[in-house]
């Protein structure tokens, strides 16, 4: 059949629309395959964050057993804290590290170590100073709200950060900048753990744990470097002190306290690496100060100039 309009233009012909451009695209980022036992793992770890926050909303009621709910949900946070610590370990070691991966650790982490840590805070501080009223109480009940939306705020900062800058190779996994979120978490819920074992009726924990919330979670978006506890005590050839070190604290979980041990561990990781930083901070002003007044003196420069 001939053309009726041979003189026609192509050109000019009204261009179709490439149908099903944007679905292709969508399905070329579907997840197919994933490792089904380190993303187990991970949701088990935002399984026990969330038995955490039950357990802490119904810590008010009266405790049927030797067991407070407060001290029970401690514990199922750390048990939360062991099953991330399983997690990465075994995708790394299977070489089955992916970014559905990570970005399900991170949402698991933001239930286990950010929110139910503050929850937990926040009702504990509540019940022991009976505060009834929501935010729009006194200047200390103020307050503990802020500690706990600083915490939350700072563990969302700190897991997305670390997501940016996370690499998969495990020579990358040596050191972190800033406090990791379940260190955090750990300095929280063990004294929680230990004021509701130990000292139940110790108020000035309680009113202490709001400002160690608020500082543990600036140590979270602070640019001081942590160590990775398993990558660098656990595994190589390391000195003989870590050995004393780790033995003293089995021994003081085993036959002491197992309370004071997870104080003592957990405080000693969140202040051990502040305290080496504000040390460097402070002896190198001091060791400036005294080079420069003493090329002053001698009229010696302070940055000596090296010629070729």
């Amino acid at each position: 059949m001939s053309n009726r309009y041979p003189f026609a233009d192509n050109r000019f012909a009204r261009p179709r629309r490439p149908r099903g451009r944007l679905f292709r695209r969508v399905r070329k980022h579907r997840v197919k395959y994933i490792t089904i036992l380190p993303s187990l793992i991970t949701i088990f770890n935002g399984v026990f964050g969330f038995m955490a926050i039950v357990l802490a909303s119904k810590a008010v009621q009266p405790d049927p057993g030797p067991w407070s709910r407060f001290a029970v949900a401690g514990y199922m946070v750390l048990v939360a804290m062991f099953a991330d610590m399983l997690d990465g370990r075994l995708a790394r070691m299977s070489q089955s590290t992916s970014s559905f991966g990570g970005q399900l650790d991170s949402l698991c982490d933001m239930i286990s170590f950010g929110i139910a840590p503050a929850f937990l805070m926040l009702k504990l501080v509540e019940s022991q100073l009976q505060l009834s009223t929501v935010v729009c109480g006194g200047v200390l009940h103020r307050f503990i709200w802020l500690a706990a939306l600083a915490y939350i705020a700072c563990t969302a900062i700190r897991l997305a950060r670390f997501n940016v800058e996370n690499e998969e190779n495990e020579a990358a996994h040596m050191s972190f900048v800033g406090l990791p979120s379940p260190g955090a978490a750990g300095v929280v819920v063990s004294l929680v753990i230990f004021h509701q074992q130990q000292v139940p009726t110790l108020d000035l924990l309680v009113y202490a744990l709001p400002f160690v919330t608020l500082g543990v979670a600036l140590l979270m978006v602070s640019p001081i470097r942590y160590p990775h506890l398993l990558n660098v005590y656990l595994t190589g050839k390391k000195p003989f002190g870590y050995l004393i070190r780790i033995l003293f604290l089995l021994l003081l979980a085993v036959w002491g306290s197992l309370e004071i041990a997870l104080v003592l561990t957990f405080g000693s990781f969140a202040g051990g690496s502040l305290g080496k930083w504000l040390y460097g901070k402070t002896v190198r002003r001091r060791t400036r100060a005294v080079l420069t007044a003493a090329d002053l003196a001698t009229g010696a420069p302070a940055d000596p100039v090296v010629h070729d």
